[in-house]
């Protein structure tokens, strides 16, 4: 069912939502947006502007790595500056009632854990942009450190216990998926009666999966998303308006 206006569309997802025991929401991209932060895809999206680089690519290249710290850097005011919106806080108001055990992201930018949720209840399969990572033996590092080792040395830094090189703890374009937040979102997916996909084009696998395998284990499924999924005709209720509109109604102090 598409919702022929706003208020119809909020009015049956309150009935959904009151209904539901576990409701495990999806978030994508769209969810950010009201908060400042571009998403990829779309037109004027980041990747309109500039070649996702490769995970081989990242490894194999120098040159790729100290762009892809530029870029990083480049960001960082728009990253720094982001605080969670109406989405983020309704979400958050769903979680501290009890009704959402966790939320599974797409997302990198650390706005759920910013607007209430625990870190362990923020299922990042796609990594967070707020922090590094080495990519040999996993040490982490800050941000400020990898921009003053930089700056000093005019070269994205490796790391200090292995000399692998250090990147964002995000995941990039052929590099695994995270095995345990993989496992933990299938085991969410199956096991709530409200699956809520919010602000994703649902065109990334495995990730667009969650919606699907939600539903088929017996949940009701809602998206919630501006332009049309390839998913609307199997959901419960799609709902193509503004999404801090939409859920700004279940913010709660």
């Amino acid at each position: 069912m598409i919702a022929s206006d706003l208020q119809s569309g909020v009015e049956h997802l309150g009935d959904m939502i009151a209904e539901a025991r576990v409701i495990v929401p999806f978030t994508g991209a769209g969810i950010s947006t009201e908060c400042g932060i571009p998403d990829f895809r779309s037109p004027g999206g980041i990747w309109t502007r500039n070649r996702p680089i490769p995970f081989d690519e990242f490894v194999a290249s120098r040159q790729a790595r100290d762009e892809s710290w530029r870029r990083r850097f480049a960001m960082e005011e728009v990253f720094a500056a982001a605080k969670p919106g109406r989405g983020h806080r309704a979400l958050a108001s769903l979680y501290r009632a009890g009704k959402v055990p966790a939320v599974i992201t797409q997302n990198i930018d650390n706005l759920h854990q910013a607007s209430g949720f625990a870190a362990e209840h923020v299922i990042e399969l796609h990594g967070n942009t707020t922090y590094a990572r080495c990519i040999g033996c996993g040490q982490a590092y800050q941000l400020d450190w990898v921009k003053r080792r930089f700056d000093e040395e005019g070269a994205a830094p490796n790391c200090t216990a292995c000399d692998e090189p250090v990147k964002t703890a995000t995941i990039s374009f052929g590099q695994m998926m995270p095995d345990d937040e993989m496992q933990r979102a299938t085991a969410l997916s199956q096991a709530c009666d409200l699956f809520i996909a919010i602000g994703s084009s649902l065109v990334v696998w495995p990730a667009a999966g969650f919606p699907m395998m939600a539903k088929n284990a017996g949940a009701r499924l809602v998206i919630i998303n501006r332009e049309p999924t390839e998913q609307d005709d199997i959901a419960d209720l799609v709902i193509h308006h503004d999404i801090g509109e939409t859920l700004g109604p279940f913010v709660r102090n």
